[in-house]
Formats: structure tokens, C-alpha cells, sequence
């Protein structure tokens, strides 16, 4: 009798396979620094199979970063969103989230915004502009917990001037930086600083 077919993956679980594979190789090497072959070899697929899903290893990277803002904005929606307590409490929870992720041994917890962010944008515009949109999604949705904050009572101090937008943005480039110095100096007093900045910055005391 003979064997049954195997039967074929379907496009989309090859295609995310692909990216699930590249995904720590690149938060390793960075983009430049992960060959084709190298993609290929770790996800056990033909060169052919590659370029019928992606076409050019830009438009490749550019799935990469789709698929990581996917999967965070995912995780940001249920830490600000969905978690217990109070608009403060949740945003707290976030921060507390990306320090962990920062400073865990696994290299998926790493940040591919810190990793490839300065490298890829003068790469390529189709990449920069992935990063531009998913970065605006992740400060959309920290000024929106900040605004729910506020209304909530739970945030009562702004920065003068500044409206849960500017604010956002500012807290986002506060811990982007302090990543990256983690990263430099193999330490994570920058994280740490970074959480007693925010807590300072929307007057939230440390029970929060």
C-alpha cells in the first residue's frame, strides 16, 4: 500500500516560520550581519522558497519588523489595557515588563528597535519607515494609558508644558536610550534610573 502525501504547509505557516527563525538570529547579529544563507540554513528551507515569500532580503526585513510590532503591540495592549489595577499601576507594569526583557539571559526578550534601529535606517527607507510606524504605535498607546491616568486620578502630575503625546514620546526615548546603554555596559543601573525617571515624571510614588 502506498504512503499517503504528505501534506503542504500552508503559505503563511512557511512564511512565519521563516520569521520566527530570523527573528533571534538578527537580534544577535543585526540585520548586515545575518546572511541569506544563514536564514535558510537555520529554517531549512530552499532559496527559492525565501524569495517566493519575500522577494529581496529588504522587503524581508521589512516582515521582520512587521511581525516583532505585531506580536509587542499585542503584548503593550494587554499590559495597558487589559492588566489589573489603575491607568498608573498598568503603565508601571509595562516599564516593569521592559526592564525585565532588557535584562533577561534569553536573546528573544532583547529589543529589535534598540538592535537594528540606527543600522537599518540608513539602509533602507522601507525598513525606516516600519520602525517609524510600529515606535508611533507603542507612544499612541502610552499616552493613551497616560490620558486614562489622568481621568482616573491616578496620574496627577504632568511635565509643565507637555501633553500625554509629548510626554509619551519623551518616556519612550528615555528607556530606548537607557537600553541601549544596558546593552554598552552590561549593566542595567541605566533601567533602573529610567523606572525612578518615569515614576518622578508622572508624580507617582513608589507604591504605585
Amino acid at each position: 500500500m502506498n504512503a499517503a502525501a504528505a501534506p503542504t504547509t500552508p503559505i503563511t505557516d512557511v512564511r512565519q516560520h521563516i520569521l520566527d527563525v530570523a527573528h533571534p538570529l538578527l537580534l544577535r547579529k543585526g540585520f548586515t550581519g545575518v546572511g541569506l544563507a544563514e536564514v535558510l540554513a537555520a529554517a531549512k528551507v530552499p532559496k527559492g522558497s525565501f524569495y517566493h515569500y519575500f522577494g529581496s532580503k529588504e522587503v524581508f526585513g521589512e516582515a521582520v519588523l512587521e511581525a516583532y510590532f505585531s506580536e509587542y503591540l499585542g503584548r503593550t495592549d494587554t499590559l495597558l489595557t487589559e492588566g489589573p489595577g489603575t491607568a498608573a499601576q498598568r503603565l508601571i507594569a509595562y516599564f516593569d515588563d521592559w526592564l525585565d526583557s532588557q535584562t533577561g539571559e534569553e536573546a528573544q526578550s532583547r529589543c529589535l528597535v534598540v538592535k537594528l534601529g540606527a543600522e537599518v535606517c540608513d539602509l533602507s527607507e522601507s525598513m525606516r519607515a516600519a520602525l517609524a510606524r510600529g515606535t508611533r504605535g507603542i507612544t499612541d498607546r502610552l499616552a493613551s494609558c497616560i490620558e486614562a491616568g489622568r481621568a482616573d486620578g491616578s496620574i496627577k502630575a504632568m511635565p509643565q508644558g507637555q501633553d500625554a503625546q509629548g510626554v509619551a514620546v519623551a518616556l519612550y526615548q528615555r528607556w530606548l536610550g537607557a537600553s541601549l546603554l544596558a546593552k554598552i555596559t552590561r549593566d542595567r543601573s541605566s533601567l533602573d534610573a529610567a523606572m525612578r525617571d518615569t515614576r518622578q515624571q508622572l508624580g507617582l510614588s513608589s507604591d504605585h
